[in-house]
């Protein structure tokens, strides 16, 4: 089975379920923060406006979507031995994997345009000058997506190991919790993969002192050990 094929089954599971809506809450309400705090007389409106939408979705919603997200693509499997009549298929366990992989971060793309959606309207609305900072907002939220790289892959090889949906759910919100503590941490922070996206995102000037070269190294470097090592459980697993 080719992997567009397995990317359109995934496709189609998802789609007869309600998980989009998870997609629309954090973008709302982050809109609606950004609405709140927005003022088009500060010397950095859209800027300042974008940074109040970055904290509760980048220290929050991004981490814990992951994990649900993550949660979800894998639970139809669990049920009723989905696993092994997937697997019956002329089909590899690294790319039903990677598919999956590859549709937790398509719906954390959505996410992730929506937030820029979101603080264009609060600008039209409230009447921010123009140019709108599309580099600055572009390399902001792709960021976060790319950060989120090593959380997805823990988390499907979570999911991956506990059949229950609550268990890789739990974990995801044990470990976000302490995220803004830990963000201020200039010597855990670029280290814990919970954080890392919020990291990622803040605009420059953010008053968060982390090194930039060391963060994505550590995201890249993690990333890599990530997958090597949920590849060679996934593979040695009996489902």
């Amino acid at each position: 089975m080719k992997f567009l094929a397995l990317l359109q089954v995934e496709w189609l599971k998802m789609r007869k379920t309600t998980i989009w809506l998870l997609a629309l809450i954090s973008p709302a309400l982050a809109t609606a923060i950004a609405y709140g705090l927005g003022d088009p007389h500060s010397p950095r409106p859209w800027i300042d406006s974008f940074y109040g939408m970055v904290i509760p979705h980048g220290v929050l919603f991004l981490p814990l979507l992951a994990g649900v997200y993550s949660a979800f693509v894998c639970r139809f499997e669990h049920l009723d031995g989905g696993w092994k009549q997937l697997f019956a298929f002329p089909v590899t366990r690294i790319k039903v994997v990677l598919s999956k992989f590859t549709i937790v971060m398509g719906l954390l793309f959505i996410n992730q345009v929506l937030i820029v959606a979101g603080l264009f309207v609060v600008g039209m609305i409230k009447g921010f000058p123009a140019p709108f900072p599309w580099e600055v907002l572009l390399k902001s939220t792709m960021g976060g997506l790319a950060a989120c790289i090593p959380l997805c892959v823990l988390q499907i090889w979570f999911s991956c190991i506990w059949s229950s949906f609550a268990a890789p759910f739990t974990i995801a919100v044990v470990f976000t919790l302490p995220n803004m503590l830990i963000a201020n941490s200039e010597d855990f922070g670029p280290y814990y993969p919970w954080v890392q996206p919020f990291l990622a995102m803040i605009p420059e000037g953010g008053g968060f002192i982390v090194s930039t070269a060391t963060l994505w190294s550590v995201i890249g470097i993690s990333s890599v050990l990530f997958a090597g090592f949920a590849t060679v459980y996934i593979k040695r697993k009996v489902f």
